[in-house]
């Protein structure tokens, strides 16, 4: 099993930079795969970004594709979320999860662990 602790949400405003972390812990190389997700008030969890473990292949949903940057390694056991140009339409609370070989990365009923979230707010 694997847990996932995520860190780094905050108040900013409208522009603002913030990078989320998700440091995992347990038996890591058993999960090839780590997403982020966001749920906003009212509304469904979406998918953010997504990286291989394995092969180092990242993905991005269009919304947050050239503002936001997945990275990471299972060596340090973290993956990060570096979101840059923020908007109000990213409030959420975003969480990590892990995945052992998804089809795609989108398919969310692949992630068997998550976090508890981190909360991010922009203002506008």
């Amino acid at each position: 099993q694997v847990r996932l602790v995520e860190s780094g949400g905050g108040l900013v405003q409208t522009g603002d930079s913030l990078r989320l972390s998700c440091v995992a812990s347990g038996r890591t190389f058993t999960r090839n795969v780590v997403a982020w997700f966001r749920r906003a008030p009212g509304k469904e969890r979406e998918y953010v970004a997504g990286i291989s473990w394995t092969s180092g292949n990242t993905d991005y949903a269009d919304s947050v594709k050239g503002r936001f940057t997945i990275s990471g390694t299972n060596a340090n056991k973290t993956v990060y979320l570096q979101m840059d140009s923020l908007k109000p339409e990213d409030t959420a609370t975003y969480y990590c999860a892990a995945a052992l070989r998804p089809p795609v990365f989108t398919w969310i009923k692949a992630y068997t662990e998550w976090g508890q979230g981190t909360q991010v707010t922009v203002s506008s």
